[in-house]
């Protein structure tokens, strides 16, 4: 009895010799299988464990620069009048645009916006931006920025104060006359833009005096005109077959004679003008290098106009010429005249050389104009500017 209670406990006391055996046996068994199960699960964390070695480390991204290559050249562009007045041009990838006639863009009418900070501080006014310009066989020409600037928003006068009746006079010959180009620096109003032709003297010094005075400044050019060239604006004249052929010289010339310009102003030129196959290529090298165009007014057969709309280059146009008599009476009445246009339309724009008469008549005017709430204005405020922003 005292054996049947302690079996089910696994102390039965009388043990044989086989069994004590068997028991030996099946320990061993099992003390082999714990022992591989210990070693296969230890060897399967390890191979489970995730790896913390550091990565390696990448490769150098390869930085390349995409660079394209120019375009190629175009073929020649076609320009010849339209019948309702305005000028067709065709370029060479078949593109056609259209002008729609003298009426259809009022310069003077579209304001200039103006630039802020892209406008030159006036304490700095007289020097050339770096950026701005370009080296040549014919030194420095103006050339747009890498950023986007044009002389035309940088060398730009203070732009209109208010919303007015607004006046633009230009004053050209400056630089022929050494006093006469120091009395218009001197006496005429900054709001009045000073025009200095390409065959003057000290114009640099010239330059520097105006721009500290406040003016904007542009360059005459000498451009063909009717006769030529028995009827001569001088040497380095911009001759229509230059201009058609791609050839301008003659105009890199005149530009590397000055700088701080926000355009080119005919000089002479009325056959030049009148041509539109060479005003296109013309004004589309004005338009490259961030400039406007100043058409003196003096030529009915003019076409500036419509081809600089047609190509989008920044363009305004005298409405009348202040001094062909140069007695002061005679100009006191264009004066005169040159104000009811403006009142009538809003703006007006004026042409004038820098003769002794003609300067001391328009600084009393403006005096007098101003009183009138008449605002004086540089040229490119009433200029047309196809890439005005705002």
């Amino acid at each position: 009895m005292r054996e049947e209670l302690y079996r089910p406990l696994g102390l039965d006391r009388t043990v044989t010799k086989d069994a004590s055996k068997a028991r030996r046996i099946r320990s061993h068994v099992l003390l082999g299988l714990s022992g591989a199960a210990l070693l296969g699960g230890s060897l399967a964390s390890v191979l489970l464990q995730p790896d913390f070695a550091p990565p390696p480390a990448p490769a150098p991204l390869a930085i390349v620069a995409k660079v394209e290559a120019p375009a190629a050249p175009k073929g020649p562009t076609i320009v010849r009048p339209s019948e309702g007045g305005g000028v067709t041009i065709a370029d060479g990838d078949g593109v056609i645009r259209q002008s729609e006639g003298l009426d259809s863009v009022q310069t003077g009418s579209v304001r200039v916006l103006e630039p802020g900070s892209l406008r030159q501080s006036p304490s700095f006014a007289h020097l050339p931006e770096d950026a701005l310009l370009e080296g040549s066989a014919f030194g420095r020409l103006p050339v747009r920025a890498g950023d986007g600037r044009r002389p035309l928003d940088v060398y730009a006068g203070a732009p209109a104060r208010a919303g007015g009746t607004r006046v633009a006079i230009v004053v050209g010959g400056l630089g022929i006359s050494q006093t006469g180009t120091q009395k218009a620096v001197q006496n005429l109003p900054p709001g009045v833009t000073l025009a200095f032709a390409a065959a003057g003297n000290s114009l640099d010094r010239w330059m520097q005096a105006a721009r500290r005075n406040g003016h904007e400044l542009l360059l005459q050019a000498p451009m063909e005109p009717f006769g030529y060239p028995q009827v001569s604006p001088g040497e380095h004249t911009q001759t229509v077959a230059s201009a058609e052929s791609g050839n301008f010289d003659a105009l890199h010339w005149a530009m590397g004679r000055l700088t701080n310009y926000v355009g080119v102003m005919n000089f002479m030129g009325a056959r030049f003008n009148s041509d539109p196959r060479a005003l296109e290529p013309f004004l589309g090298e004005l338009s490259r290098r961030g400039l406007l165009y100043l058409d003196d007014g003096t030529s009915p057969r003019s076409v500036s106009r419509d081809v600089a709309v047609a190509g989008s280059t920044p363009f305004a146009s005298s409405d009348l010429v202040l001094d062909e008599d140069r007695t002061s009476e005679a100009i006191a009445r264009q004066l005169d005249t040159l104000e009811r246009i403006a009142r009538a339309k809003g703006t007006a724009i004026g042409v004038a050389s820098a003769f002794d008469t003609t300067i001391a008549s328009i600084a009393r005017w403006a005096k007098e104009a101003e009183a009138r709430g008449i605002e004086i204005v540089p040229i490119s405020a009433l200029a047309y500017d196809p890439e005005a922003r705002g």
